[in-house]
């Protein structure tokens, strides 16, 4: 927890600093907006990214958002927290834990930011009872970009904005600051790995275990799986302890994600640190080190723990991205050259079985993560339409989130994207959706269709009418 985190948790006026400086924040903003050349394109400066849109530099003006960075106050009471839109997750949580508190989703990722979770879609293993992390939002503190900073809540005059920001990807605004919601926690996480030999009879049991949350009569908080290849499936259901046995430590020699098939059904199951629960995946980047040695026990060994982080081995992606390393190594050793297959994708749990056919017999890439969801909020009052409408998913749908990462080789003749593009074809088919946040190769008229294009115009038009801001297409697709 940095000093700053401490003073706005301990402090006997709680709040009091965090609110100063970021008010001070806000009025520097605003002057840096209006002191941009008329017309240009507004874009922020920013040193860390989890998208994998990855683009050229660019010279234009950006803005300096780094005092967004902090967590504001945090009301253990009322279970609320004020903080800064650009505030990592690992801040968020580091300044949370040590009042028995969480965020309602923690994204796996430690330098996830509150906002970027938020403009795009965040979810981990309590989605399937909390949602996705903007349903925990009750307020949100936006730079336009017509400049103006507004308020956005569910109900007041800008509440449009509040429902149109997820899944924008800044192409709206930017939240400077959001009120959230926490939820208790204790102080161990006690999982259970269960395996399933059948695509169909694991999607059956989450869909189960999801709708009574519990497991063998035993209440579930977190629910969470790994497809090992279409015989070997495992889900983990996870719940809060006030006392564990032992502690489990993924962070040194140890990988998360092998004791899965060690540990699935044998005895009492895992027992880790909430801490490290919520950190699990960030370790190994889920199984991504292994393409850097990071699993090698010899690289392992002499690997610093501090830089066991999903930020580094991004940094490495972004340089091998930026210097075409892999490809030209690969050409040098006479290999097949190898498609980039990073996404994560959403289909409703009765066809989750067929989305998991097809990746195997398709795609072949393993292991892969799936993570069920939720909508926590229903539609209220006379509000019409979906919930919230750029990222259109049902009320009282249970979805299944896949996650693959990774490299997959590519034959003579395909077409380019050929593997991205078989997964957005399928995922049509099925009624799922795709996150933005890495490639997308839609072509317009489709691209609009499935993101609500009306919804979002009207949204364009009133909060940047000047288009300083690029439009979802092309920062999404056109990758500008």
């Amino acid at each position: 927890m940095t000093s700053q985190q401490q003073g706005t948790a301990e402090d006997s006026e709680p709040g009091r600093h965090g609110l100063a400086r970021h008010v001070a924040a806000v009025q520097k903003l605003r002057r840096d907006f209006q002191a941009l050349p008329q017309g240009a394109p507004v874009r922020l400066a920013k040193p860390t990214s989890n998208l994998f849109r990855f683009r050229e530099p660019s010279s234009a003006p950006a803005l300096d958002v780094s005092a967004f960075d902090g967590v504001i106050s945090i009301d253990p009471v009322e279970r609320l927290a004020d903080v800064g839109g650009m505030t990592t997750y690992e801040d968020l949580v580091a300044a949370t834990l040590p009042h028995g508190l969480m965020p309602n989703v923690v994204p796996q990722l430690r330098t996830i930011t509150l906002g970027g979770a938020v403009t795009g879609m965040g979810i981990e293993a309590s989605s399937f009872r909390s949602g996705l992390p903007h349903e925990a939002v009750q307020e949100m503190e936006i730079l336009t970009g017509s400049g103006e900073i507004v308020t956005a809540t569910r109900d007041n005059a800008h509440a449009d904005l509040f429902r149109g920001f997820p899944n924008s990807y800044g192409t709206l605004g930017y939240a400077l600051r959001l009120r959230i919601e926490l939820e208790p926690v204790g102080p161990y996480v006690h999982l259970r790995h269960l395996r399933f030999s059948d695509n169909r009879e694991a999607m059956e049991a989450l869909d189960r275990i999801c709708a009574d949350a519990e497991y063998e009569g035993a209440r579930v908080d977190f629910v969470d799986g790994v497809s090992f290849g279409p015989d070997e499936l495992y889900l983990t259901v996870a719940r809060f302890t006030d006392s564990a046995p032992w502690t489990s430590d993924y962070t040194g020699q140890d990988i998360y994600y092998r004791s899965i098939p060690r540990l699935a059904g044998r005895g009492p199951g895992d027992y880790l640190t909430t801490h490290d629960y919520l950190w699990r995946w960030d370790t190994d980047w889920f199984w991504c080190s292994r393409a850097f040695g990071a699993q090698n026990p010899v690289v392992r060994a002499l690997w610093p723990r501090a830089l066991k982080r999903s930020d580094v081995y991004r940094r490495l992606v972004a340089w091998d991205r930026s210097t075409d390393f892999s490809r030209l190594l690969n050409l040098y050793r006479g290999r097949p050259q190898q498609e980039p297959l990073i996404q994560d994708v959403e289909v409703e749990v009765e066809r989750g079985a067929e989305f998991l056919d097809f990746f195997h017999d398709e795609i072949g890439m393993s292991p892969v993560w799936m993570c069920p969801l939720r909508l926590r909020e229903p539609r209220r009052g006379t509000h019409q339409g979906p919930v919230w409408p750029l990222y259109p998913l049902q009320e009282d749908r249970l979805y299944v989130n896949f996650g693959f990462w990774g490299l997959v080789d590519m034959l003579p003749g395909q077409r380019r994207a050929h593997h991205n593009r078989r997964v957005e074809e399928e995922v049509d088919r099925l009624g799922g959706h795709k996150s933005l946040y890495s490639d997308s190769f839609y072509g317009q008229d489709e691209f609009w269709e499935l993101y609500n294009g009306a919804a979002y115009g009207e949204l364009k038009n009133t909060y940047d009418p000047h288009g300083r801001l690029l439009d979802l297409y092309a920062k999404c697709v056109g990758n500008r």
